[in-house]
């Protein structure tokens, strides 16, 4: 998923999709951990998704409580 598809996103679809992606990484560890793996590169994209995510969602919150202030 990309940065630019991320962002256009709000704050319930990012949680949403946060959701999905952290069960699809505990599934992607148990296929590793039995042996079933076969794109092992997957683990590595969900992990930077993940992470892309949390970034982004963070950003918004705080301009967010800015737009507040």
């Amino acid at each position: 998923m990309k940065a630019k598809e991320v962002r256009d996103l709000t704050l319930d679809q990012l949680d949403d999709q946060l959701l999905a992606l952290k069960k699809e990484q505990f599934n992607l560890r148990f296929q590793r951990a039995s042996g079933q793996l076969e794109n092992t590169s997957r683990v590595r994209m969900v992990r930077r998704d993940i992470a892309r995510i949390k970034t982004i969602a963070r950003q918004k919150a705080a301009g967010a409580q800015s737009n507040k202030a």
